[in-house]
Formats: C-alpha cells, sequence, structure tokens
C-alpha cells in the first residue's frame, strides 16, 4: 500500500470511503436512515475545508489507484490535554480493506509524522459501542482513558464517546488514570 499525503484532488475518494466506512461501522449503533442519508457530497466538501484551513493533516492509503483509507491527525482540540497531545482526528478504511493490514499501515504513517512533529502522546475519540474500532486501538497500543466519556446526539440518538491515549507514550500520572 502507497501511503501519501491527500491533495483538494483526493476529496472525493476521501468522501466515499468515509460514507462507506460510516454505513458499515455504525450499523447497529446509529439510526439505519441516518446512515443510509449520508452525503458524499457534503463529506466532500467538509473534507475539501479541513484541506484549506490546514488545522490537521490527511494522508491517503492507496492500492493501485484507488484510495482505501485514510487517516487525518494533528494538534489536540481537547482543552485538558497536554500541550505535546496530537489527536488522531480520524483513521477510516473502506469496508472491503477491512482486516487488510492497511488501518495498522496508515496509523503507523501517521503516528511517525506526528513524533515527527514533537507530539509524545496521541489520543482520539472512538464511540463506546464501536467494539470494532476499540479492539484495533488497543491492538495499536492505545488504553481507554478513565474518566472521559461523554455523550451526544448523533443522527437523532444519544451515543456515547471515550477518549483513548496511546499507552506507550503515557506518564505515570495518566497510566494511573487509564488503568482506573
Amino acid at each position: 500500500m502507497e501511503i501519501r499525503p491527500a491533495s483538494h484532488d483526493d476529496c472525493r475518494a476521501v468522501a466515499e470511503v468515509h460514507v462507506a466506512s460510516w454505513q458499515a461501522a455504525y450499523a447497529g449503533i446509529l439510526d439505519p436512515v441516518f446512515l443510509a442519508g449520508l452525503s458524499i457530497d457534503r463529506r466532500e466538501e467538509s473534507w475539501r475545508q479541513v484541506l484549506s484551513a490546514r488545522e490537521s493533516e490527511l494522508l491517503l492509503g492507496l492500492v493501485g489507484p484507488s484510495v482505501v483509507g485514510f487517516a487525518s491527525f494533528g494538534p489536540s482540540r481537547d482543552a485538558d490535554a497536554p500541550s505535546a497531545r496530537a489527536e488522531l482526528w480520524a483513521l477510516y478504511v473502506d469496508p472491503r480493506a477491512w482486516s487488510t493490514g492497511a488501518g495498522r499501515e496508515l496509523w503507523q504513517a501517521a503516528h511517525a509524522r506526528m513524533q515527527s512533529q514533537g507530539f509524545s502522546t496521541v489520543s482520539l475519540w472512538v464511540l463506546e459501542r464501536n467494539a470494532r474500532a476499540i479492539g484495533f486501538y488497543t491492538a495499536m497500543g492505545f488504553r481507554v482513558e478513565a474518566g472521559t466519556e461523554k455523550e451526544f446526539e448523533l443522527g437523532g440518538a444519544m451515543v456515547r464517546e471515550m477518549r483513548m491515549v496511546h499507552a506507550q507514550h503515557l506518564c505515570a500520572s495518566e497510566r494511573g488514570r487509564a488503568a482506573a
């Protein structure tokens, strides 16, 4: 798999992967009508805005000419985060490429990039009921940070989200909270 930075020309393919992965990953978690109504056009515009704002980086995973996944990351957006903490804003792989190593390769490339920028910890937010993602992130070295759960409305349903922190970089006080 080739990994490279995304350009505005890639936003349509990113949006297609984003919508397909949401529809597969969140089936049984979010309202099927909401998932069916996700718009590739709106997601494409959203990714164009992300690239234009330059607040995060966007890496693509390609097999041949096809985008099979992407990772978006940048400084943590959490008010309580240490200044040296990055955040994995999004990591999505086309469901047809699940369990192929694409997600792992994208995470490793994004992690290396975050480290090269001087970040010493990485966090992410994941829906509590997304067992597949939690299993993946746990295998990559993330651990749930206890006490960070939050609820909000998404697609007409109340969902619960929790923060995970990359365990390799936890300081002693963070390890204690994550283990609690």
